[in-house]
């Protein structure tokens, strides 16, 4: 199975979006945005493909490590060196990516200026043209809003770009932006045009599932920093459903494939409110209708990637119940195969032995109680059930 990398690519970052919406203001196609700039400078400044793509993985990417950047916040500590934080994190965990070509620097140094006045000090000429590129694109979005800058207002922020290039930007960043930025690419920028403005930009990027399962780590530990209580939800869960699959002889392929949809499973928790997943006591209806629409926002996100329908309605599924009392979609029995009960499965067991601040850690005995109650009840496969327990006892 080919899996097309970008499209992944840009789901994972539409979920990283709403969570910089909400922390920082940004438009919700910001990383859209940047890597549709990042790609039409690249192909001025005469790059191939792999080196576009390089740069757009990176670009929608750039603020990868948002949510454990703000976990790692501590009272009291310095904004520069939360940055420096943010830039290290970030890197780290595009680290394993199998991208054709090197994007070394390209978020670690995306705040650093021409004038060594960035995080890290250092000028231009000191740090990579990718980073070049994502740092004017980044700071032009945030600081403008592009997505809706009228045709009036375009003369001025090009003025602006002219006058800082050599201290803020670099010289080529700016010749590159001050080349690609006029009125037919702002009206490209717009919420309403950008999605098909990135599809034609951004190079095609195939993979296989193996090299897919990299991406898969990456946005669970996005979705796990989204709160203090998930922090290894989504990596636990597929690491079970991937034990599930050993003990079932499943092939690589499709055991891969599955580890792929149970680390994306919860993406759509990130549009869900810190405040609401991290509540102590008995959710209001409302609150848990919040709560529920995740699964909703996994599917819209996922739904997006061509070819990828089967693990989106496995990693969609993990709420639904036999008996046709789960959600979004209400699915029963028949309607759920045997991955989608296994991912169910594996999910509901390490959502219960894991802390949460409506119960403790349990154990794994304390855990299977709750677990063939649930199958009794016919919410949950009981033969899954049946080798969880066996599966899970042998640690």
């Amino acid at each position: 199975m080919m899996i097309r990398m970008d499209e992944l690519i840009k789901a994972i970052s539409s979920a990283l979006d709403i969570v910089e919406s909400g922390l920082l203001g940004c438009s919700i196609n910001h990383g859209k945005r940047i890597s549709t700039l990042g790609a039409y400078m690249g192909r001025y400044l005469g790059l191939d493909d792999d080196a576009i793509s390089a740069i757009t993985t990176c670009a929608m990417f750039h603020d990868n490590a948002l949510t454990e950047y703000i976990l790692s916040e501590r009272p009291g500590e310095e904004q520069e060196m939360n940055m420096i934080l943010h830039c290290r994190y970030g890197e780290r965990n595009i680290g394993d990516l199998p991208l054709k070509s090197d994007p070394t620097g390209f978020i670690l140094y995306h705040h650093e200026r021409a004038d060594g006045k960035g995080p890290f000090n250092k000028f231009e000429g000191e740090f990579p043209l990718g980073a070049e590129l994502i740092a004017i694109a980044d700071m032009i979005d945030v600081e403008h809003h592009l997505q809706r800058v009228a045709p009036e207002e375009l003369p001025a922020i090009r003025e602006q770009i002219a006058q800082e290039a050599g201290t803020r930007f670099t010289q080529r960043a700016a010749e590159a932006m001050l080349q690609v930025l006029d009125e037919d690419m702002l009206l490209r920028l717009r919420d309403e045009n950008i999605i098909q403005t990135a599809a034609e930009a951004i190079p095609v990027w195939t993979a296989d599932v193996k090299d897919a399962l990299s991406l898969a780590d990456l946005a669970a530990r996005i979705t796990n920093y989204k709160s203090m209580y998930t922090t290894d939800h989504a990596t636990q869960a597929a690491k079970i459903a991937w034990t599930l699959c050993g003990y079932y002889r499943f092939d690589h392929e499709l055991r891969s494939q599955v580890y792929l949809a149970a680390s994306l499973h919860d993406l759509g928790k990130l549009k869900t409110p810190t405040e609401i997943l991290e509540k102590s006591g008995i959710l209001s209806d409302d609150e848990f209708d919040v709560i529920k629409d995740h699964a909703n926002c996994t599917f819209d996100l996922l739904s997006k990637v061509n070819g990828f329908e089967k693990i989106c309605n496995w990693a969609t599924n993990h709420h639904e119940k036999l008996d046709g009392s789960g959600y979004p979609f209400g699915k029963k029995g028949d309607e759920l195969d045997f991955v989608s009960r296994l991912i169910a499965c594996a999910d509901s067991y390490e959502a219960i032995t894991a802390s949460r601040p409506y119960h403790p850690k349990r154990n794994h005995e304390e855990a299977m109680i709750i677990l063939y109650d649930m199958a009794e009840k016919g919410l949950i496969d009981r033969a899954i059930v049946c080798d969880i327990d066996t599966v899970m006892a042998l640690g």
